[in-house]
């Protein structure tokens, strides 16, 4: 048994048969032509299927459009690079000379990806059933701390459903000042709706994001009411 199957079978709870998939699964292509590509790219669909499955099962209220939501919550960069770091996959990559110096075992695109190598990994050594497992406790808490649905969508999106519910016309967005050069420029939007006599200022790098903003501050005063 060396030291990344011990490792391994703590931080997940996994024995592996194949120890070669797992010290494949560990190695970026900076160290080596056979790497975690392949079992990445497997891994990434597992996760995705397996999140979706969960989700079927635990969240029976939720439409087709919410259960996409709630996934992309748990499946993105940021959630599996947090995981990654909580088990420390930084002490077992194996990078090339060149990825050590750059610092990329702290990068959180390689230790996402990483993890997703690793549940290919798991699945092809063990199957369905014994990933289904793995990243059922893996992901357990976080599925417990999700948000609200409503929660997920962006303000613009909460704010016209709101007002549609209560038959209110829909905001209109005005730019009213873009500031700055060319790169660094600060878009300032107005969010106003006229038969609620209301309105509210966002500003934000692009005008999506200012009239995202705007939408917030609406909805803020909504529920100030």
């Amino acid at each position: 048994v060396n030291k990344k199957t011990t490792w391994i079978s703590k931080a997940l709870n996994y024995e592996f048969h194949d120890s070669l998939l797992l010290d494949r699964a560990l190695t970026h292509r900076s160290s080596s032509s056979i790497n975690n590509e392949r079992l990445e790219y497997l891994g990434d669909a597992v996760l995705g299927f397996v999140i979706a499955d969960i989700l079927f099962s635990e969240k029976n209220s939720a439409n087709e459009g919410e259960l996409s939501r709630l996934r992309s919550a748990l499946v993105n960069k940021n959630t599996l690079a947090l995981i990654a770091k909580k088990i420390h996959i930084e002490d077992y990559l194996n990078l090339g000379p060149g990825e050590k110096k750059s610092g990329g075992f702290r990068r959180a695109s390689i230790l996402a990806d990483t993890l997703e190598a690793i549940f290919g990994a798991i699945y092809l050594d063990g199957g369905f059933d014994s990933i289904k497992t793995v990243i059922k406790n893996v992901f357990s808490e976080i599925i417990l701390d999700l948000p609200d649905v409503n929660e997920l969508k962006d303000p613009k999106t909460r704010l016209q459903e709101f007002l549609l519910g209560k038959n209110n016309e829909l905001p209109v967005y005005e730019t009213r000042k873009i500031e700055g050069k060319e790169h660094k420029r600060i878009f300032h939007v107005v969010c106003n709706i006229e038969t609620l006599n209301m309105f509210a200022e966002g500003s934000g790098s692009s005008r999506r994001d200012a009239e995202q903003e705007a939408a917030a501050e609406i909805l803020l005063k909504i529920g100030e009411q």
